[in-house]
């Protein structure tokens, strides 16, 4: 984690000098503010509040953004507004409990903890989610199904995005929320009939050193069929009644 922290620190150092008195805090958030990082394949999670969003401000800390891109090799942190930030809670509900859960600041005030998450829109979030993960792991298997190393990657990729959505469909379940990966899977498959052997798979092929090639698509099959178990469950016992059409729409 050495390394990491430098990169924070110095990440932390090029923005404050860019944007000077426009910048707020800046807040790590996701598994390195858990304390589950994994160097391989977790990424570093960084949000910035500016004073000011305007295209002028945004383009004085473009190069930053870009060093920490191409260079530190990670995402784009994420830019708001505080006040901005506040209002969005409802439809980043997920993100925004996940952050309250756990986070650190690293400059600035902390303008996580005192936001209120309304709940009205949280579970239609996590259905989203869910199927978004969904088709993007078919779409990965249909474009390189002949290649176990790639598919490998996607599978450990994906784990700990799809380990936080486990967690918030036990949240809209009104759940008591473990915190060990394998107690969260062995409450899915109390709900859902999800296989929790398919979780824990895809977290050991994470957690390996080197992986059995020749059982990766075997793997790959057996996670896309529980999280299709998943989002099945969540739509069958908390369906959208408000989206059902009350009359006929008009041609």
């Amino acid at each position: 984690m050495g390394d990491v922290q430098e990169a924070l620190k110095n990440l932390v150092e090029r923005l404050h000098e860019a944007a000077r008195d426009n910048l707020e805090s800046i807040i790590l958030y996701g598994s390195a503010a858990r304390g589950d990082f994994h160097e391989a394949h977790s990424d570093l999670n960084v949000l910035c509040i500016l004073r000011s969003l305007r295209a002028a401000e945004l383009a004085r800390v473009s190069a930053v953004v870009k060093w920490w891109i191409t260079v530190q090799h990670q995402p784009a942190p994420l830019f708001f507004g505080a006040e901005e930030l506040r209002q969005s809670a409802d439809v980043f509900a997920i993100e925004l409990l996940d952050m309250q859960q756990s986070h650190r600041v690293l400059y600035g005030s902390d303008v996580i903890a005192g936001i209120t998450v309304p709940m009205n829109l949280h579970r239609v979030q996590v259905e989203h989610e869910l199927r978004t993960l969904l088709l993007r792991l078919r779409q990965h298997l249909l474009r390189d199904a002949g290649n176990q190393q790639e598919l490998g990657s996607v599978l450990a990729k994906s784990f700990s995005s799809a380990l936080t959505l486990l967690r918030h469909t036990l949240i809209a379940f009104q759940e008591q929320l473990p915190s060990a990966p394998g107690a969260v899977f062995s409450r899915i498959t109390a709900l859902t009939a999800a296989s929790a052997p398919a979780f824990e798979a895809v977290q050991r092929l994470r957690e390996a050193k080197s992986l059995d090639r020749d059982a990766v698509l075997l793997v790959y099959d057996g996670y896309l069929a529980a999280l299709e178990k998943v989002i099945a469950a969540l739509d069958h016992h908390l369906p959208k009644r408000q989206w059902q059409r009350s009359g006929k729409t008009s041609a």
